[in-house]
């Protein structure tokens, strides 16, 4: 065997492993896609569910509160209608965001370019954690729903030392989740604990497999 073809067996080994390379690494792409839309899909029943139960609330007590405004407005403690009026209103901006997960996780398909999966991943990211901390601003609100004018005249020094302490706490609980509930935090435990189970694991498995595809790609 002469060098000329020497030279052409090297060059057509050459570019036979190179195309087995790219054929792997569409294969890998592909198979990546795949357990993507996978993960995504599991959570569509936690999903679903959350959205049925925030839409039956909302129009439960909006009922309630509509009622009441028309009916009995001046029987009701302004407390109530407060409380009441802000966690509706607080579920039904979560109701919104859930309907705009749900699209997200049903426009993820194989033709899409990795890069777009990520970029679609880090939107669903990121506004399950916006809407964790929306969500979480509920707390004080919990504590706030039952006082009434009674409470006020007739209450203990003690009745509201306890009250409170409660109101307060809660609300510091919940202003520091809001500002602490990001991204970088995701690796603590309290984070891991608020953070579990199919509202989120699937959007951090998507996220690693689809970085160890760029990493190979690279």
């Amino acid at each position: 065997m002469n060098e000329i073809e020497l030279k052409q067996l090297w060059q057509s080994t050459n570019m036979q492993m190179e195309a087995n390379m790219t054929i792997q690494k569409q294969n890998m792409e592909d198979i990546t896609k795949l357990k993507v839309q996978n993960f995504l899909s599991s959570m569509k029943p936690i999903k679903f569910f959350t959205l049925l139960i925030g839409i039956g609330w909302v129009v439960i007590v909006g009922s309630i509160i509509s009622n009441l405004f028309i009916f009995a407005y001046d029987q009701v403690s302004s407390f109530f209608l407060f409380s009441a009026m802000a966690q509706v209103l607080l579920t039904a901006i979560a109701i919104g965001v859930y309907v705009y997960q749900l699209n997200i996780i049903y426009g993820v398909n194989m033709s899409e370019s990795v890069l777009t999966l990520q970029e679609k991943l880090s939107k669903l990211r990121l506004s399950t954690l916006n809407i964790t901390k929306i969500l979480f601003l509920q707390l004080p609100l919990w504590t706030t729903f039952y006082w009434n004018e009674s409470m006020i005249t007739n209450g203990s020094t003690i009745l509201w030392i306890i009250q409170i302490l409660i109101t307060v706490t809660f609300t510091i609980v919940a202003v520091w989740l809001f500002f602490n509930i990001k991204y970088e935090n995701r690796n603590k435990k309290w984070f891991m604990l608020v953070f579990s189970g199919k509202e989120w694991q699937p959007i951090l498995q998507s996220k690693e497999i689809l970085d160890q595809v760029e990493d190979y790609k690279k």
